[in-house]
Parts: structure tokens; sequence; C-alpha cells
């Protein structure tokens, strides 16, 4: 285990710094518009250095290393395990590095099968270049430049390419494949059948689960439980001859590869995930520790659930050992006094509450122990493992991942659960690699939504998972990413077998998509179209015809990465002038910045104005980490990050702008004004004494007519702008709406409140939530609601559907009515469309059909959203 964890810090090391081009490569050499231009012969040299090996054909790693001591041009090479094997020649690294650090390509490695008498300094490996059409050129002389053969599909050797996609190609002109070899297809399709064990019930222990579970709660409990004590082989793996072969990749092991305990538990929002989950946690299995039987959580805080911080001890690492020695005399595994019995659960502060809720409300008071850590919290690893459960959130791991004496990286936890696991879509995160870094015996990614924005946000889940090949960036992306990206006919087929095969999805609806799966009422969506007053409609087709023009420019001159901020203030000024002109500045041309970069440079009043912008819009995320910006900083040419993300790329060699690939210093950093103190009181100042737009008056009609017909009724509104929620805040009052506000400015304690008291029913109880997404979307429960009204559309629709169910849920009586408000010919409307190609990729993945994925580009998404 312990050479286990040593493998997979490397990986994280390794990962961060490849050639994939960080966390937005898709977007670049790796994206869907990336094609394989042909391969080169290399040799893999410095064998006998590493302990690496490769017994047949077989993917391989290809990892930039441009801190090498030896060769700044250097390219590792990795097998499957992340074992380095040799390096790529010194010859065709030297051409090819520059190639990828500009990410004008992207490589991928096969070795063909070795001849008995190989060379035993040396290994023959095939270089495949992927490169987007227009780079292809470019490639081509830099590789003829080299004294580099590029051979292509002109050439009679392109067949002997061990490439799949060229594999495919050659089995699919023939009537079968030559040599018996198996398509990687045939190989998917063996493993991607439906599991019949996933209908098992199972009942929860009934001396710590007091409540009696939902069919569909057992089934699920039952599922988790067998994949928990599972022996089998992990996917994609074969005993041949008393050796283990991974069949996708042909990597060979005599060790017999660990079981993948653990998977994806993927069902619908508000199907009681918690629930099921805390009985998971009270049913260890066979021989585990007996659940302790001590402090009630019934009337305390999250202060007195925490233990104060003490000093460290190193019973941790013992503990952590204690794994090793935990086998009877019978050989057969078992959980005894001497295992882990804890499990950590991870999830964000507003999902605290919820899971106190259900521990008090399904469980026997004082049988399961639970702890806190979160602000001041206990270093005493010995202190933790006396519970079992302990609570963290995602942003305490990653402040504490470079923390070497963190009892979160000390401990080896019995399972890990991952609440909300979506999360960590984006691996570049800390938080990400934090929680991939944790040692555990038992992984579990929880989430409703798997797949938010593309494919390719399941990559980090299987990092987590440890599930290999999939767990590596460069075989996700050869094996999955690839052929989905670029709509092969197979690619959605692999998804859907690959996510059959470790995830349990079951959503609210049945099969026949007429009856809820556990009763609940039904849920009905709306859109409700919105005209805007004669002055608002000449506003906004003025502002939308100065973006266009704008954004125009930047599509011809091949300039929308390098504006690529820019394009999304000017997108978040549309959006925001369909809920409320006021939202919008009037001088809106004074947030675009020329085109030239002297002109933005001699500017910081500009670049700062830029940057205080991400305030005003909640989707807002950090091109780096895909979270919204922490200490906004912007850079000279005009891209917007975090602070710690742009300061961590300055420390490569060669720092550049991870968006055009500007060089960057320190000095072209400028950090946004922070004006959160003062935001209330300029948010009430501008609100004051003003008419309400067009889509606040049609809210606010829907709300009275409802409140005509039952004046009970509970609503909650989104809005992604906390300026809209404030500014919703003195018309509600006014037409004598009892109000509370839930956003990402409140202290986790502070939304527990909102929602107990949102909760309460009688004379004066309020009776509308103005919600924030980023507060309420997530974990908590609203079912004191039945209507649900969003103001604007979300480019992600798995948010809405979030939102949604925050009142759709178990626990819910009445019938839920959904409101979507879109102003009608405008951008509102265009984003719906976005919104409905990445529902049917997220439909999709758990399908059983395959249906031909489309390209998601990110051109031509701003094509359709600005209707060029």
């Amino acid at each position: 285990m312990e050479e286990d964890d040593d493998l997979w810090q490397q990986y994280l090391e390794v990962d961060d710094d490849d050639s994939g081009g960080g966390p937005d490569s898709q977007d670049l050499s790796s994206s869907s518009s990336s094609y394989l231009a042909g391969f080169v012969i290399a040799n893999i040299v410095g064998l006998r250095y590493y302990s690496g090996t490769i017994s047949g054909r077989e993917m391989v790693g290809l990892v930039r290393e441009p801190f090498n001591p030896h060769d700044a041009n250097a390219i590792k090479v990795l097998n499957t395990r992340m074992a380095q094997v040799g390096h790529i020649e010194r010859s065709v690294a030297a051409v090819i590095a520059p190639l990828l650090d500009s990410r004008l390509l992207s490589v991928e490695g096969i070795v063909p099968k070795p001849p008995k008498n190989r060379n035993p300094y040396r290994l023959p490996c095939q270089v495949h270049i992927f490169a987007r059409p227009d780079a292809i050129p470019l490639v081509r002389d830099a590789l003829d430049r080299g004294d580099l053969q590029l051979i292509d599909e002109s050439d009679p050797q392109f067949a002997l390419s061990e490439a799949a996609i060229v594999q495919e190609r050659n089995s699919n002109s023939k009537s079968k494949a030559g040599n018996g070899a198996r398509r990687i297809d045939d190989i998917f399709a063996l493993v991607g059948t439906e599991d019949e064990e996933k209908s098992v019930q199972l009942e929860p222990p009934k001396e710590v689960v007091v409540s009696e579970l939902y069919a569909h709660q057992k089934e699920g409990l039952g599922w988790l439980v067998r994949r928990e004590n599972s022996s089998d082989l992990p996917p994609f793996w074969e005993e041949r001859s008393g050796k283990f072969v991974n069949v996708l990749t042909n990597y060979q092991s005599h060790e017999r590869p660990e079981p993948l305990r653990g998977g994806i538990f993927a069902d619908d929002m508000g199907l009681g995930k918690t629930l099921t989950l805390l009985s998971l946690i009270a049913s260890n299995g066979p021989g585990s520790t007996s659940i302790s039987s001590v402090n009630s959580l019934e009337g305390e805080d999250e202060t007195s659930i925490t233990s104060g911080r003490q000093k460290k001890s190193n019973s941790g690492k013992n503990a952590g050992r204690a794994r090793k020695r935990r086998k009877l005399d019978d050989g057969v595994r078992s959980t005894e006094v001497l295992g882990p019995k804890t499990t950590l659960v991870v999830c964000p502060p507003s999902v605290f509450s919820s899971w106190i809720t259900q521990l008090e409300e399904h469980t026997r008071p004082g049988s399961l122990k639970v702890y806190l850590y979160h602000g001041e919290r206990t270093r005493e690893t010995k202190e933790l493992l006396r519970y079992d459960i302990v609570l963290t959130t995602y942003s305490t791991l990653a402040a504490e991942f470079s923390d070497p004496e963190s009892p979160m990286k000390e401990i080896e936890w019995l399972r890990v659960i991952l609440d909300e696991a979506h999360l960590i879509k984006n691996f570049a995160a800390q938080q990400t690699k934090a929680v991939i870094a944790l040692k555990a015996e038992r992984r579990w990614a929880v989430t409703g939504t798997p797949i938010q924005n593309s494919s390719f946000d399941l990559f980090s889940l299987m990092a987590f998972l440890r599930f290999q090949p999939f767990s590596i960036k460069y075989y996700w992306q050869t094996l999955v990413q690839r052929p989905l990206a670029q709509g092969s006919k197979h690619g959605l087929s692999r998804l859907q077998a690959l996510m059959g095969t470790i995830s349990l999805r079951r959503t609210k609806d049945n099969q026949s998509g007429n009856k809820s799966m556990v009763g609940l009422p039904t849920k009905t969506i709306e859109t409700c179209l919105v005209e805007l007053s004669a002055e608002e409609r000449e506003y906004y087709d003025h502002m939308e015809s100065e973006a266009q023009n704008t954004v125009r420019e930047y599509i011809d001159a091949d300039t929308v990465l390098r504006n690529y901020s820019t394009v999304l203030h000017i997108i978040l000024r549309l959006r925001q002038i369909c809920n409320d002109m006021a939202l919008c500045p009037s001088d809106i041309k004074s947030f675009l910045p020329s085109d030239t970069l002297e002109d933005v440079t001699r500017n910081p009043e500009l670049l700062k104005k830029l940057a205080s912008l991400v305030e005003d819009g909640d989707d807002f995320d950090c091109p780096v980490c895909l979270s919204p910006p922490i200490k906004a900083v912007i850079t000279t040419c005009a891209h917007i990050f975090c602070q710690a993300c742009i300061l961590r790329t300055l420390k490569h060699l060669n720092a550049c702008c991870p968006i055009c690939r500007h060089p960057l210093s320190k000095s072209d950093l400028f950090l946004a004004p922070s004006t959160q103190s003062s935001k209330d009181d300029e948010s009430k100042a501008f609100i004051s004494g003003r008419s309400v737009s067009s889509k606040v008056s049609t809210l606010l009609k829907l709300l009275l007519e409802t409140k005509k017909q039952n004046h009970t009724v509970k609503s909650v509104i989104f809005s992604q702008f906390r300026k809209m929620l404030l500014l919703l805040e003195e018309p509600l009052k006014s037409a004598g709406f009892g109000i509370l506000r839930l956003d990402g400015s409140m202290s986790a304690r502070k939304r527990s409140e909102v929602i107990k008291e949102f909760g309460n029913s009688g004379p004066g109880a309020p009776t509308v939530l103005l919600a924030s997404l980023r507060a309420a979307g997530a974990g908590i429960n609203l079912t004191a609601a039945s209507r649900v009204y969003l103001v604007e559309p979300w480019w992600n629709p798995a948010l809405e559907e979030q939102a949604m169910d925050r009142v759709h849920r178990i626990g819910q009586q009445q019938e839920v009515r959904v409101v979507r408000l879109i102003v009608r010919d405008s951008i509102e409307e265009r984003i719906l469309e976005l919104q409905e190609r990445k529902k049917k990729l997220a439909s999709g993945a758990f399908g059983s059909k395959a249906a031909k994925e489309q390209k998601q580009m990110r051109v031509e998404d701003v094509r359709i959203v600005m209707h060029l």
C-alpha cells in the first residue's frame, strides 16, 4: 500500500506538468479538433537506469520533463503503473519538446511487441502526433527540419501503426481483425454489460439506522456493500498463464492487482444518497469493529462537535500500516480491531448541516461518533481514528495539501466518500490533488451530476478512484476523450460501458418515464418568455450590436482565446441587461480592452476594473482551477485568474499566460480591488427609488398569482447574480412577501439558520427564499417550498437540475412547479441551445443506446451565443 501511495504521489506530480497543457488542455492540442497527423519512430533509451519494464506491445505515457538537469528537452516514458521506463532519445526530443511546449501538438506512445533478441539498452517506440488541422503544416515543417520522418496516411508504413484509431480503421476495412487481435471496442463491450447484482436489496443494521429505507436505497446499499467486499480482478484485467494482463494497454504483471473497491454513486439528486451512505458506514461488514456509542449530536452545534487543536502524534502512521496485519489465519480478508474503521466524508461547507441532520433523523443517538474537521481542529491522528465519521471540506484538504504533517495525509481511512464529487472536475485544482492523494481502502465519488460540462469532467473521478488505466490522463485521452470528442461512433458506447462498469445511476422516474420510483409528487418545468419594454429592447439591441462587432473582430482575427476574459464579460453584461438594466453599467465600452497589448499595459485602472467585474458574475471561473477566483488577479493581456493559480504558473520555465501564451512575470499582474465590505450598502443605493424591470415585473406577477391561490405556498428564487437578489428584496417586501436570503457571503452556520427558518410554518413565516446557486445549489434540503423560479439560465444545465432538486426530493409532499424566466429574442434563448448539447452528453453516458456526440468547440459556442 505504501508503495502504491508513492506511485500515486508521483502521478500527481507528473500529470501536473504533462504535455496535455494543463487543466484546459482540451481546448488546445488535445481538443476535439485535434487529429492524428501520423507517427515517428523513436528509441526509448536509458532503460537500465529505471525500474519500469515493458513486456509486450504496450501503450506508454510520454511526459515532458522541462526541469530535467541533464536535458531541457527531456521527454520521459512511463508504463501503465506509472513507473519510468526511460527517455525518448535526445535527437527526437529536441524536435518534439518545443512543439509540445508551444502546444502545437500532443503525443501518444506505443511500444510495438519487442523482438525476442532485442537491444537491452533501447526500445523502439511509435510516437503518434496529434494536432489541429491548421497546425499540421507547421508541425510537419518542424519535423522535416529536425530530420524526422512523419509517417502519415500517404505512406505505406502507416498501416504498421499500433494506435487504436488506426487499428480500428484497419479492422473496419476487413472482415475481422488480423492476427486474432481483439478490437478495443470489443473489449469495452465485454465489461459494459448491466450487472444484475445491482438489484439485490440489503437491510442496514437496525441498531444503528432506525429509519426504514426505500426499496431503491436498499438496492443501492446492496450494490455498495458488494463492491466494497469484492475480491474480483479490476475491470479490463485478465489472468493469463499465471500473469495478470490489462487487456487495454497490454501491461503485464506477476502481482495480482488490487480489486476496485469503490465507484461512482450517481443516483439522481433528491433520492436519499446520504441515508444510503450512512447505512453503508453502519454496515462495515463481518468482523468490523463495533460502532462506538458516544455523544449524541442532539443539541450540539458545529463548535461543540469539533475538538480543540492538540499536539500532533505519530500514531496515524502506525494505524495506517495496521491494514497490512489484518488477515485471519484462514486467509480471508476481514476488518478486525487492528484495521481502520473511520470513514472520511469530504463535502462543501453547505452540506455539513445536511449530514448532521440526516444523522439526527435516521440513526440511533450515540450509535455513530462524528468529528467535524473544519475550522479549529485537532492535529492528533489517534484522536481522529476514534471516530466513525470525520467530516471535512474540499477547501480544508486543499489548504493542508502542502503540509507534510497533516493528519489527513497520514491516516489510511477505511473509506473516503466525496460528496458533491463533481467539485473536483478540474484535475489541476489543489483540492482535486488533495483528495486523490488520500489513502483509503475504499473510495466513493458521490454526485447526481458526474458530467457537468463535458466528458472530461469524469477524468478527475477516475484519478480519485485510481481506476487504471483511465486514471492516467494520456490513457483517458486516447481511449475515451478523443474518440468521444471527435464524434466517433464508438466514443459514446465506450463511455457508457465504462460508466456501467463502475457506477450506479437511478433517476426519479422509472424507465417508462411517467411514474416516480419513490412516489415523489410530479415536477413540471415551464419556460416563461419575457417581453422587454421598448426602452429595454432598444438598450439591449444597441449593446448586443456593439458586442457582436467586437466579438466578430476577435473571431476574424483568430484572437478569441487571447481575449477570452473580455468575451466572457461581454456575454455577462448582455445577460445582466436581460435581468435589469441597472445591473449593467452604461459605460460598457470602457470594459472592452483595446486589441493592442500596449494600450492595456499602460492602463492599470482598466485592468482593475475588469478584475472587479468578477464579483458581478457568480458563474465566472478562473481558467486554471475552474472555480470562482480567489483574490482575483488580471494580467496585462486581460485574463483573470486566482492569485495562487497564476503565481503557481509563473514558477514554470518560460512562464506565460495559460490562455493566450503571452509571456508573463509578476510585474504583469494586477490585484482586483476588494469591495466586499461595502457591497450591501452600494447595492441598496443603486436599487432605491427606481422602477422594476420587465423580468422582475413578470416574476412578481407569477408570485402574486400563486399567493392568491394559496398564501402558504413557499417559493425559492434562484439567481447567479448577488446584486439581482438584493434588487429583488425591496419590490418583494412591498408586495407583502416575507423573504429570506441565502448567498455565498454567509457563513455555514448562518446558511443553516436561514434554511431552518425557511422551513417554519404558521403566521408570519417567510414564504420566499432568495438564493444564490453557489450557496444553495448542492446538498441542502428546501422541501418546504413547492415553487422554483430560475431568474436566468445557467451555462451548465446540471447546476439548474441541482437547483430544482433542492425542492423536488424525498420529503416533498406537494407538486413542484419550476418556472424559467427567459427574455425573448435574446442571448438567454441561445444559452438554452448550448444547454441541450450538454444534456445529451450527460444522459448518453448512462444510456443504453449510443448516439453520435456533438463536438463542442469554444469558438463555435461563442458564435451561437452571440448570434453570429
